[in-house]
């Protein structure tokens, strides 16, 4: 999901199914990690990014 979309998105149901997939795709990339199965570490650091975003926007979304 872009950074746009999530500020977009008013729904929070929409945005908890999106904060689980990352945080799946976070978990299979840190098993993957370990294995050393991958060559490009940006992926995590942007998934973990992504989660951040995301977590933010429903904050934001429940103070209002």
């Amino acid at each position: 999901m872009k950074t746009k979309n999530i500020m977009q998105q008013n729904n929070v149901s929409d945005l908890r199914r999106e904060l689980k997939e990352n945080r799946e795709q976070l978990r299979r990339f840190r098993f993957s990690l370990s294995q050393s199965k991958i060559k490009n570490v940006k992926i995590g650091r942007e998934t973990r990014r992504t989660v951040a975003r995301i977590m933010t926007r429903i904050n934001q979304i429940k103070t209002q």
